[in-house]
């Protein structure tokens, strides 16, 4: 046989993160406290479009408070060790001091205690109490199991996570959470994530989804990209299901949400993201970075406690000030990794954008360099 033979390299698509874009200035410019960062999100108001990732090192119930009242969201995960102890003081104090050669073998053996469903109610009155919304995270496993004390509680928003979500799961050891059903009797908004797929955010919008959550591995504690060599780099994951969104929206008149999980260090990266048709981000290590953060200067990936494979490990952030500093500043650094809102609303002033939604209009382009032309100084020589 002769060809031509057609290889896969010969249709790649390229693919953009977060480094590949610039944001272009276009004709207006407007004052920066004429721009308007807030939404409702889920039916909860937000601020700024900005959500703090269901991480340990990250959410307890009083950090839930303290980022409600900075105007943020927080999820907790109702798989981590505050449904699994009653004080886990002791299991963060481990984590922490643990050496790197045993940080993994820690993970799993404090993890591999059962989450307590009685912890359930007393969290949720715990982040009651902190004046934060309850935004619980769960994979479908553990929303399959303990269905009915979530259904039965005063949960705000849902959120089951996994590492890919799809619309269509199968599996012969065990009945799969069949979400379409579940949706409809939960009596709360359930959001989804995560996916990188057009399609599958279609077909999850199609089963109800209040919010769809883009991102598979680009976390800064997430290995998945190393040990599973699968994801798609968030500019192109976020711009793909944003355009699934927009055509749904059309299609139905409902709008979904859309929220890019992972892959957010600075400032400008969350304007990047809201301008390929996020509407909000998830971020989680430079949060970890605040002083109230439980994890004390360590952030770890959800999927760190697997016993057998795990897709995240423990990294030291450092702490760099308060939670407040570092979404509303002042920044005591110029790289842009705090006073996060402060850094969006000034690119949008520049921009001539007045609200979320407006970063859309902002002329998108491809420019590796733009961080590096001109920076020699900077970088050293």
């Amino acid at each position: 046989m002769s060809g031509p033979f057609i290889s896969k390299i010969d249709t790649l698509r390229p693919a953009f993160g977060f480094d590949d874009i610039s944001l272009a200035p276009g004709t207006d410019t407007i004052d920066p406290s004429d721009v308007d960062l807030t939404q409702e999100f889920c039916g909860i108001p937000l601020a700024e479009p900005i959500i703090a990732s269901a991480m340990d090192a990250v959410v307890s119930p009083t950090t839930a408070g303290v980022l409600r009242g900075l105007g943020s969201l927080a999820f907790i995960n109702l798989e981590g060790l505050w449904f699994r102890y009653e004080d886990p003081a002791a299991q963060y104090a481990t984590i922490i001091s643990a050496t790197a050669d045993k940080v993994q073998t820690t993970f799993a053996d404090l993890y591999a205690a059962p989450v307590r469903p009685e912890l359930i109610a007393r969290r949720i009155a715990e982040m009651r109490a902190a004046g934060a919304p309850v935004a619980i995270a769960a994979t479908p496993q553990a929303v399959g199991k303990y269905a009915d004390a979530l259904i039965g509680a005063d949960v705000d928003l849902l959120l089951i996570q996994s590492q890919v979500s799809s619309a269509r799961h199968i599996a012969s050891g065990y009945a799969p959470l069949e979400l379409s059903e579940f949706v409809k009797r939960a009596g709360m908004p359930v959001a989804i994530g995560n996916t990188t797929n057009a399609e599958a955010a279609y077909a999850l919008m199609e089963q109800g989804a209040a919010a769809v959550f883009v991102g598979v591995g680009p976390g800064n504690a997430c290995t998945t990209r190393e040990v599973l060599g699968i994801g798609v780099p968030q500019v192109t994951a976020v711009s793909d299901v944003a355009a699934a969104r927009d055509a749904f929206f059309a299609a139905t008149g409902r709008y979904v949400p859309v929220v890019a999980d992972g892959g957010i260090r600075k400032g400008g990266e969350i304007a990047k993201a809201l301008a390929v048709g996020a509407d909000a981000v998830m971020i989680g290590s430079p949060l970890a970075r605040g002083s109230e953060a439980p994890g004390g200067g360590f952030n770890w990936g959800m999927a760190a406690p697997s016993p057998t494979l795990p897709r995240g490990t423990r990294i030291n952030v450092g702490t760099v000030g308060s939670m407040k500093q570092i979404l509303h500043g002042p920044s005591h650094v110029t790289d842009g990794s705090e006073n996060l809102a402060g850094a969006v609303r000034q690119s949008a002033a520049a921009l001539g954008v007045q609200n979320v939604r407006g970063f859309r209009n902002v002329e998108v382009i491809y420019a590796p360099a733009a961080a590096t032309e001109g920076k020699s100084w900077q970088r050293g020589r």
